[in-house]
């Protein structure tokens, strides 16, 4: 009687099961039907070339220099009497900086004055009996040496005399004070320092591969690491006459006038325009490739979007741009491949993101 039943359960299983399938429209090969993937075209970004002017530039690093930044010495020993001036305040040319005692030298002088006097005087008693005959030439001339060799003794004084006196060379800021008042100088010791930043130059080291292309009055553009908004245009006042043999670089200046802003020694950065060209044609960096021969090209997309190779050749490339030779291939506005050309082939379809 189980038996029966079984059989009779397991009919209506089947019958029941084939119902569903007709009723799905499928049939026992729908049972294992699996999900196709559906392949996309290849997305890649582009850019349009232009046609526009291109500009190279040289960057090199830089230095502010003056030729008025001096320590300032003494010329004789002796003791410092007196400081003048102090940091920060602004002189002259000739100014008083500082005086050493010159007590000594004064003693001198007026000590060789009194042998000058006589000596002149024995110079003229010999002229007078000279023009009387009874005078010799001997005495006369040996008068006229006497005299002439105080006369030098006393110019000679009178400029240690003057070294005394420590003077401002030219109008500048004393920028430090090294000498007290009360300390022995000796010859060479420093006293201050000196600066006049009214005029600077912007000096930098240039490789000998760009000497062709750099002339007085070439534009250059300055920048400061320490002034970041700071920006001048300047143009080339100097070019060096020297290669500097363990470097191979020679020295660039251009002059900065009316400086109210830059130090000696302050850091720079050089921009200097080795090339421009009005009317190039210019694209991305980033869209040339290179193939088997180490050959540049690029690829383009056409109207159809598809992609089309390019060969072309490169000239300059400067901050992400390049300036390539003219082709017929390739006029303003035409789509260049500049990210994911890697992915692509030529005549394949693409997506343009």
């Amino acid at each position: 009687m189980k038996t029966m039943k079984a059989k009779i359960f397991g009919l209506a299983f089947a019958a029941g099961t084939l119902l569903v399938l007709q009723s799905c429209g499928g049939s026992a090969e729908a049972e294992v039907t699996e999900d196709k993937e559906v392949k996309l075209d290849p997305l890649v970004a582009v850019d349009s070339v232009q046609i526009k002017t291109f500009i190279h530039e040289i960057k090199v690093q830089g230095n502010v220099e003056t030729d008025k930044d001096i320590i300032i010495n003494a010329e004789m020993g002796g003791l410092i009497t007196s400081i003048n001036v102090k940091e920060g305040q602004k002189v002259s040319k000739g100014t008083v900086i500082a005086t050493v005692d010159a007590a000594v030298l004064a003693s001198n002088l007026v000590e060789l004055q009194t042998q000058l006097d006589y000596a002149e005087y024995m110079l003229k008693k010999q002229e007078e009996l000279n023009k009387k005959g009874v005078g010799s030439e001997f005495d006369l001339e040996t008068a006229k040496s006497q005299v002439n060799a105080l006369k030098t003794k006393m110019k000679s004084l009178n400029t240690q005399q003057g070294k005394a006196s420590i003077r401002a060379p030219f109008t500048g800021v004393i920028d430090r004070v090294f000498a007290k008042r009360g300390q022995m100088a000796g010859p060479q010791s420093p006293i201050v320092r000196l600066v006049n930043n009214d005029n600077v130059d912007i000096v930098a080291s240039i490789s000998e591969k760009h000497l062709s292309k750099i002339k007085v009055g070439t534009p250059i553009r300055v920048s400061f690491p320490n002034y970041g908004d700071t920006v001048i245009e300047l143009s080339v006042s100097n070019v060096g006459n020297y290669i500097e043999p363990t470097n191979r670089t020679f020295r660039v200046m251009a002059k900065v006038t009316k400086n109210s802003l830059l130090l000696p020694n302050m850091l720079a950065e050089v921009h200097i325009t080795d090339m421009k060209v009005e009317n190039g044609t210019v694209i991305k960096s980033a869209s040339v490739l290179k193939d088997q021969n180490n050959k540049d090209f690029i690829y383009v997309v056409t109207k159809d979007k598809k992609i089309k190779k390019i060969n072309v050749t490169v000239i300059e490339k400067f901050e992400g741009e390049t300036l390539i030779e003219s082709n017929d291939g390739i006029t303003s506005g035409t789509l260049i491949v500049i990210k994911g050309a890697k992915g692509v082939v030529e005549d394949q379809v693409v997506r343009i993101d």
